[in-house]
């Protein structure tokens, strides 16, 4: 019998991606007008909220990051794509789902249901009207306890440092975001931990991206956190993304295809 879950997975390897790119050309199948990133670890309890919320006619894409619950499967019964991503970490699970996805944007949102998937569209609008290149989600916690005080500190801090690195007027190191996939699989981002949505905030800058920050409502997530909920987990991150600050100037190909 095969097993439900390996029926829905897929691998999320560069040459898996092509070749799933191919076989739906070969197909005539339109690939998604969005995808939507979702990284995942035993996210089980959150994902019926989330993945319903995930607009009409976007696709929802569970990165499973090797969890030990039923996010999986649940997620797949929720008619999501799964990607199955056995390398730890938050960077690995994102850039997984960047490769499987086919869509012309791609956007990423937490799994926790901490971030409305349903806040994306004008996000998208933004980078489909040629207005910013990346939109990224400043959270506003809308309770007390969303954002625990030192995790909200470390983000704060390393913000700062993002701001005077490259001059942006990013107030916010947000996992909610959107973008082309062609110009951020461009970006070449190599982080694999929690430095992976600084590391393309810094890219895009280097590459001379128009960056925009829009802000969004942070709610209580579901269940505990894998990265800020403890002192331990927020400084881990904080040295994570502190790495990918003092590391050299990066120029990719700007998203109009010409260099910066």
């Amino acid at each position: 019998m095969i097993d439900e879950r390996r029926e829905s997975e897929v691998s999320a390897t560069e040459s898996d991606r092509v070749s799933c790119e191919s076989e739906s050309s070969a197909r005539g199948e339109r690939p998604p007008p969005v995808d939507v990133v979702l990284p995942c670890l035993d996210e089980a309890a959150a994902l019926p909220w989330v993945i319903e919320r995930v607009p009409a006619g976007w696709r929802p894409i569970v990165v499973d990051n090797g969890s030990t619950d039923d996010s999986a499967r649940v997620a797949a019964a929720l008619g999501a794509l799964v990607v199955s991503e056995r390398r730890r970490g938050f960077g690995s699970a994102c850039h997984a789902g960047l490769l499987a996805a086919t869509a012309e944007v791609v956007c990423f949102c937490d799994c926790d249901a901490s971030l409305d998937p349903a806040l994306l569209p004008p996000m998208v609008d933004a980078v489909r009207g040629g207005r910013a290149d990346l939109v990224v989600g400043r959270r506003r916690p809308t309770r007390g306890g969303a954002w625990p005080v030192h995790a909200r500190l470390g983000n704060a801090a390393v913000a700062r440092m993002l701001r005077r690195r490259t001059g942006l007027r990013i107030r916010d190191i947000g996992p909610m975001r959107a973008a082309r996939r062609t110009d951020l699989l461009a970006l070449g981002l190599a982080d694999r931990r929690s430095g992976y949505p600084l590391e393309m905030v810094v890219r895009a800058a280097d590459a001379g991206w128009r960056v925009d920050e829009v802000d969004v409502p942070y709610l209580p997530r579901t269940g505990a956190s894998k990265v800020t909920g403890t002192w331990r987990g927020t400084w881990t991150a904080v040295r994570d993304m502190s790495a990918v600050l003092r590391g050299p100037a990066h120029t990719p190909a700007r998203p109009d295809g010409g260099e910066r």
